[in-house]
């Protein structure tokens, strides 16, 4: 719940719709109050129809697989995971990562073809940043200007290198938990970054988005 609520709290939009698939983390009672307390419409996807939420499953491969890989994570490393992926993972995705978006061209006997030019290469943000009415989709206390803010702290390039350290880092510290569990230890907390660390981090990366690609 705290995750949810979080994620929430993050997107930088009035939220008017919340999709899922038919998994019990979100087909329960809490999740279905808390959403009637912000009047956030619910719908889910039909049993066996992955087509019903295409763009979110297309990012399994795109986004999850490809920056985290497909080894097994504890549980009890969750809390690690997310704090990479606020702090890092997600403010790439949106501010940082180029992407091709389609462009439709009409030949003339009426087809419709999708083509991906050059000149449409941009960072979501950036396309988001495009749309001519794009402020008035933010939510209160959201400007156009703080999200700039956030998006000029630092070049791709430059970001992109504190990421890949910080994920390695993180798979580290993972990895250590997992093999003292693995000899018969039992330490009482899961794999945290050290507080001076953290510190230090926080200092160098201030930035505050949502746990997941929001323009997309």
């Amino acid at each position: 719940m705290p995750v949810l609520e979080s994620m929430l709290a993050g997107f930088p939009f009035v939220m008017r719709g919340f999709h899922s698939d038919n998994g019990s983390e979100f087909i329960n009672k809490t999740v279905a109050k808390l959403l009637n307390k912000l009047l956030i419409r619910f719908t889910k996807c039909r049993p066996r129809h992955t087509n019903d939420n295409g763009l979110v499953e297309s990012k399994n491969g795109s986004v999850v697989r490809k920056h985290l890989g497909y080894a097994y994570i504890p549980q009890a490393c969750a809390e690690a995971l997310n704090q990479y992926n606020n702090d890092f993972l997600n403010p790439y995705i949106n501010f940082h990562r180029p992407c091709f978006f389609s462009v439709s061209v009409t030949d003339h006997r009426g087809k419709v073809k999708k083509t991906y030019p050059y000149q449409e290469v941009m960072t979501p943000y950036e396309k988001f940043k495009s749309l001519p009415t794009a402020e008035k989709y933010l939510r209160p206390g959201v400007t156009m200007e703080k999200l700039d803010d956030i998006a000029s702290k630092m070049s791709d390039n430059e970001f992109a290198e504190r990421m890949v350290k910080a994920r390695s880092n993180l798979f580290q510290n993972v990895s250590r938990w997992a093999e003292r569990v693995a000899r018969g230890y039992s330490p009482s907390t899961p794999p945290t970054t050290s507080h001076g660390e953290k510190d230090r981090q926080k200092r160098r990366n201030r930035t505050s988005t949502s746990p997941c690609s929001f323009f997309d």
